[in-house]
């Protein structure tokens, strides 16, 4: 496939927004899949207006565009001319703003299908996976972007400031994450995909790994005909998705990784402090290439990023290049700052899979240091059936303090409390202790550290904006 990507210099703007998200009013606009449909609509010259229930960065970015955000959830913050409601699964069904627009007839929209919509007159680029799809469809947008195609992207997280984790384009190709945790993938339809893992989590959602097949399975049978199905040759989910897409012969499979029968094999990836260099196999032509994160698990995510790109038609050794210009994204294993010798750096990892692969990763980076963790976990239902594994992944830091449970959008459930991941972890072997509040366990993991220590605020809630306060308990 030729890439065919528009001139940004000379190429329109995308102009399409459908009429149902002429004047949308997002419920929870501020979330990191819904601020970014939000900016890309607003981008395209829809009169975006919606609520969220606190202030954010992502809020502040969104009225720099010229959207209107409520404080609060109320009824009356819903216009009286809006063509929709977008909503994600995490809003309740009594949401005032949602029940309003039941009584008023207007159309509620699912953001994956707004998304979709917006996707629809491009080249989508999907990547999915139980882990690692915010590093992937960042390197891919930023890699892209450095070749000079301007792509629209639709991102988890925000790249290097708040507000970016969409662009409305003016390329052809549109990157996007495609989030399996609500089944909210089958709404699109990529000319290339990417799985990069397959594992149960999301317990809520699915009650077994024959569920999780099976979802992906839909997935890959989403691809536009004559499209590309990406996906790791060393996960051992993912392999067994292979085999059935391609049992089924419905889709061409591009396989990657260190394994042998790899069709794009990884080589070596060679460390270097927090950075790594990586050579694979591709076409019969050995490829090496600097990727600017730690630890295997982010090169082999830019090994997927790689040959995605190519599917899509651009020339290998020029993307090699271009993902050597991503740099992270913001909360994956994001440095900070430092005080007193102590780096503090944020991770996003809450499964188990994700902590194991950062602590392996920051551990390799470390030298001397010892590397502690101040971790959040997050979901109840999460929590309940992984509670063990997170203790044992627990076990890589030296030492490790567990906040309460970050409950998201879940009820709390009767004797699931992070003292079910100490025990485990204490099982392990591990030094863990349990912080009672956020503050005290800011305080007290800022006690353990001295110089040449490397500190991790883990998890996917609030324990982000304790690394400030980590900071300043060093610096005194």
């Amino acid at each position: 496939m030729a890439a065919d990507a528009a001139d940004p210099a000379t190429a329109p703007a995308r102009p399409t927004v459908p009429a149902a998200l002429a004047r949308p009013h997002f419920i929870g606009i501020g979330g990191a899949g819904m601020s970014g449909i939000a900016k890309i609509l607003s981008q395209r010259g829809a009169r975006v207006e919606g609520s969220d229930a606190r202030e954010s960065l992502s809020v502040t970015a969104l009225r720099g565009l010229g959207a209107k955000v409520h404080i609060g959830h109320d009824a009356a913050n819903l216009a009286a001319d809006a063509t929709s409601v977008v909503v994600s699964s995490a809003i309740r069904p009594d949401n005032p703003e949602l029940a309003a627009a039941a009584e008023r007839g207007v159309p509620v929209v699912h953001r994956s299908d707004a998304l979709a919509a917006l996707m629809e007159a491009c080249r989508p680029l999907a990547v999915a996976g139980t882990h690692g799809k915010t590093t992937t469809t960042s390197m891919l947008a930023v890699a892209l972007g450095s070749l000079g195609l301007d792509p629209s992207y639709a991102i988890g997280g925000d790249l290097d400031e708040p507000g970016s984790n969409a662009h409305n384009g003016r390329g052809e190709i549109f990157v996007a994450e495609a989030d399996e945790s609500d089944r909210s993938f089958h709404k699109y339809a990529p000319e290339v995909a990417v799985v990069l893992n397959v594992e149960l989590d999301h317990h809520a959602n699915y009650a077994s790994m024959e569920e999780i097949y099976e979802s992906f399975e839909i997935f890959a049978r989403r691809i536009r005909p004559g499209g590309t199905l990406i996906v790791s040759a060393d996960q051992e989910g993912a392999r067994e998705l292979t085999r059935r897409v391609r049992e089924r012969g419905e889709v061409k499979v591009r396989t990657y990784g260190e394994a042998a029968d790899a069709d794009v094999r990884v080589l070596d990836i060679t460390p270097h402090g927090l950075t790594s260099e990586t050579t694979v196999l591709l076409d019969g032509a050995e490829l090496t290439f600097a990727v600017f994160v730690p630890g295997r698990h982010y090169a082999n995510n830019a090994v997927a990023a790689l040959v995605a790109g190519t599917e899509m038609g651009l020339p290998a050794d020029e993307l090699a290049k271009a993902l050597g210009t991503y740099t992270g994204v913001r909360r994956r294993l994001q440095l900070m700052g430092e005080a007193n010798g102590v780096q503090v750096i944020d991770s996003y990892a809450h499964h188990p899979t994700e902590m194991t692969a950062d602590l392996e990763a920051i551990r390799g980076g470390a030298g001397d240091g010892r590397v502690l963790v101040l971790f959040q976990p997050h979901l109840f239902s999460r929590t309940q059936e992984l509670a063990t594994e997170m203790g044992e992944a627990l076990a890589l830091a030296d030492a490790s303090v567990v906040l309460d449970i970050y409950p998201a959008r879940e009820d709390p459930v009767p004797g699931v409390t992070s003292e079910l991941i100490i025990d485990a972890a204490r099982a392990a072997g591990a030094d863990v202790r349990h912080g009672e509040s956020r503050a005290a366990g800011s305080e007290l993991v800022a006690g353990m550290a001295g110089p040449g220590d490397l500190v991790l605020t883990m998890g996917a809630g609030d324990v982000t904006d304790l690394g400030p306060q980590i900071l300043a308990g060093l610096a005194h």
